[in-house]
């Protein structure tokens, strides 16, 4: 669980704060010939790498022991410069003590020699000498996978390829290593075999799984790498979110829960080598083919979940149906768009519901403290994944709302978000109808995340006194006095002509 609190930088009145400034995650600066010390050796590391959606998962688990005299707790993972801006949901914690929680992890700039860019993964404790810790990596990289060919026929299977290093990027010496790539299914045309690293067959194979390694890496000094690419079927769509624009807006005289997500979706998928037939299209949907298009998106909404609406550039979609759950069940949004959505192209839509606030919002132990607890995203569900460039979430609390902090907690697994000094969070003022002041509005903006960031939830803690919540009536019933007071007095003049 991490805790961020938004600076409030002045008042607006004795009720409402307003933050103007952004905060904005800040990297940091390493000298041009930086190396990190070498005060840990990796003494085994397996890497898992998971091929089965549209993104790379990676999780490497790695025994670190500290070879240095003096306690350490400073590790440093490596990554080349254009890789580093496509890795999200990026977390450290220890294997053994995983319930514990993630480790704070900082970020720098890319130094000059070698354009190399770390993740910083600090240690609860420091790591005393001689002694070993076991460390769970994991994160994923996004828009890393190329279609191969790049351009296919309506009906083809689509084939994906991923290059990556048999030797795990490293700062550190490592002894013993090796990496399990695990892919969706058995059809794996081309893949990369070595013959130097290890005696006997490399890759491993075993159903789905191939296996590099292990490899005796003890004289392999860090950095050094062995590239690999695989060729593998994927006849699914690669979704891809440029932008999610998400509005949570809390009413509490309405005692209503509006939310409204604005997508700006791409398949990166192999493009059509001709143009477009619906009428193989129509056949082929008839038979549930295989298809490397997006033929539908399905949408889990919270049980209570109603008013549902689907709307793109055009207007509104009719192509929907909203299944509503039952109890604890979710509901299930299935939305059609007005075309099939093949590699290249692209589409942008809105959905929207409502939900009774109750089962969102409680009152705390304050008479005057709020504590809103939502998804961070919801988003569709699928077996190819969806991968998000960038995410802005928008919570619009009712006027007169201050004092606002959040956090954001994570679910069973990890919850794909990166560290909370990785979350861009600011304060600002939207005004609506009747508004005097404006809705107090909390708005967090992320980068390179995945749809595992679904099981995560955002909780927002607010105070919003009674006299806050009067405030709209009262300015209501003044407006409406206003204009009786001006009719009265308007119709008490006299404008009639008189003899002098």
């Amino acid at each position: 669980m991490r805790f961020i609190t938004a600076t409030v930088l002045g008042l607006v009145t004795s009720s409402l704060a307003a933050a103007t400034n952004l905060t904005t995650p800040s990297r940091l600066a390493l000298p041009a010939d930086f190396k990190p010390p070498q005060v840990f050796k990796n003494t085994n590391l397996v890497r898992n790498t998971n091929l089965e959606k549209g993104y790379v998962r990676e999780t490497i688990n790695v025994v670190v022991e500290n070879v240095d005299k003096q306690p350490q707790s400073d590790y440093y993972i490596p990554f080349p410069d254009e890789v580093f801006e496509r890795v999200g949901g990026f977390e450290v914690r220890d294997k053994k003590a995983a319930d514990k929680g993630r480790f704070v992890v900082d970020t720098t700039e890319a130094v000059s020699v070698g354009g190399q860019q770390y993740f910083i993964a600090h240690f609860p404790e420091p790591l005393a000498p001689k002694s070993q810790i076991t460390l769970g990596i994991s994160y994923a990289v996004l828009n890393s996978l190329s279609p191969r060919p790049a351009f296919i026929q309506q009906n083809d299977k689509q084939y994906l390829t991923y290059t990556f290093s048999a030797y795990t990027p490293s700062a550190y010496q490592t002894i013993t290593q090796k990496t399990k790539v695990k892919f969706p299914s058995t059809n794996v045309p081309e893949y990369t075999t070595t013959s130097d690293l290890k005696s006997g067959a490399d890759p491993e194979r075993k159903g789905a799984t191939y296996t590099y390694g292990p490899y005796d890496t003890a004289k392999v000094s860090p950095g050094t790498e062995y590239p690999i690419t695989v060729r593998y079927e994927f006849t699914n769509p690669v979704v891809t979110v440029n932008l999610l624009e998400r509005d949570l807006e809390v009413s509490h005289w309405g005692g209503n829960l509006a939310t409204e997500d604005r997508y700006w979706l791409r398949n990166n998928g192999s493009e059509l080598s001709s143009q477009f037939s619906r009428v193989d299209w129509t056949f082929s949907s008839y038979q549930r083919a295989p298809t490397s298009a997006v033929r539908e998106i399905t949408y889990p909404l919270k049980p209570g979940s109603v008013d549902p609406y689907f709307i793109d550039d055009i207007g509104n979609v009719s192509t929907s149906r909203y299944r509503p759950g039952n109890g604890k069940s979710n509901g299930l949004l299935e939305l059609k768009p007005r075309y099939p959505i093949f590699g290249g192209w692209n589409y942008s839509f809105k959905v929207g519901w409502n939900n009774d606030l109750s089962a969102f919002l409680r009152q705390a132990a304050g008479q005057d403290s709020w504590v809103l607890k939502v998804p961070f995203i919801q988003g569709p569900k699928s077996d190819e994944g969806v991968q998000y460039e960038r995410v802005v979430v928008r919570v619009i609390l009712p006027e007169g709302a201050h004092n606002v902090r959040f956090q954001t907690v994570e679910g069973i697994a990890s919850n794909g978000l990166p560290g909370a000094n990785q979350i861009h969070a600011r304060l600002s003022s939207l005004k609506t109808y009747m508004d005097t002041l404006g809705r107090t509005t909390l708005t967090l903006e992320v980068d390179s995340i995945t749809d595992e960031a679904r099981d995560a939830q955002l909780i927002v803690t607010y105070d919003h006194s009674f006299m806050d919540a009067l405030r709209k009536p009262l300015t209501f019933f003044g407006g409406l006095l206003s204009v009786f007071v001006a009719v009265w007095f308007i119709g008490n003049i006299d404008v009639s002509i008189k003899k002098r």
